[in-house]
């Protein structure tokens, strides 16, 4: 028996995906939160420890046995999922030049070939479940982007893996679309790592949003919430950035 209801969100116990974890569980949904044992995972633990219907496991998305068996262990118990939100990201700054090799196959690790693991394994459960939704987390990067060789490669590898799995899984009713948080300024983990924790950095030179501001987790959750609901059904294959596009061809908007 499948649950229509069920949601997995990677990347889930920090930053933009906790915060999309919450607006999930606010909605009613059921989710299965997959992060690393980490500060991270068990600040998520306080965090969400009001809502019954969540479940946190500690998985990492670069072990695809690991992968296998986490997706066999949600089979088990439930039977199906409606959605699976590939949000696992890690983003270092550097050039061709100034990256190291085992830094460049770490990046591409987790962005790449963990979303490829997840969505592999998961995908069963989808289709168990009559059809379903496959959202992944891309970046403005994946268009190419200064200092962010590695992660611009992984981000723009998850664009032609988003389309590519919408036309292979068409018939079995997979949805799969990619949600951009855009406009820069962003307070997640990632971020602010960058600008060592300097949030003044971080949104200096940020575009915002046309909203006047930047977007948070919430913001993101609102595409999220839509492109895995039936409202979204006829809808695979596309790209929704939450912010501002200006990375995808246009110049910045202009600051009055």
């Amino acid at each position: 028996m499948s649950n229509s209801q069920l949601v997995v969100v990677n990347g889930g116990t920090s930053g933009l995906g906790l915060e999309v974890v919450q607006s999930l569980l606010i909605e009613g949904y059921q989710v299965i939160v997959a992060g690393l044992q980490d500060g991270a995972f068990e600040h998520a633990k306080q965090v969400l420890a009001n809502f019954s219907q969540v479940e946190l496991k500690v998985l990492d998305i670069t072990d695809a046995s690991a992968v296998e068996q986490f997706a066999h262990d949600i089979e088990s118990k439930h039977g199906g999922l409606c959605a699976l939100i590939n949000n696992a990201a890690i983003g270092p700054l550097g050039t061709i030049s100034n990256t190291d090799v085992p830094l460049w196959h770490k990046i591409i690790d987790v962005n790449l070939n963990g979303t490829f693991h997840m969505s592999k394994f998961l995908l069963p459960l989808l289709v168990n479940n009559g059809g379903g939704s496959i959202v992944n987390i891309g970046s403005g990067a994946g268009w190419g982007k200064p200092n962010m060789a590695a992660y611009a490669t992984s981000k723009g590898g998850l664009v032609a893996m988003t389309t590519a799995m919408a036309l292979d899984h068409f018939y079995q009713k997979i949805r799969v679309n990619l949600v951009i948080p855009g406009g820069g300024g962003i307070y997640a983990g990632m971020s602010l790592g960058r600008v060592q924790g300097d949030t003044q950095k971080l949104t200096e030179k940020a575009v915002g949003s046309v909203a006047g501001r930047v977007i948070n987790g919430f913001d993101m959750a609102e595409a999220i919430k839509f492109l895995i609901s039936d409202k979204a059904e006829t809808i695979s294959g596309t790209i929704i950035d939450v912010g501002c596009f200006f990375h995808q061809g246009s110049s910045s908007p202009l600051r009055s």
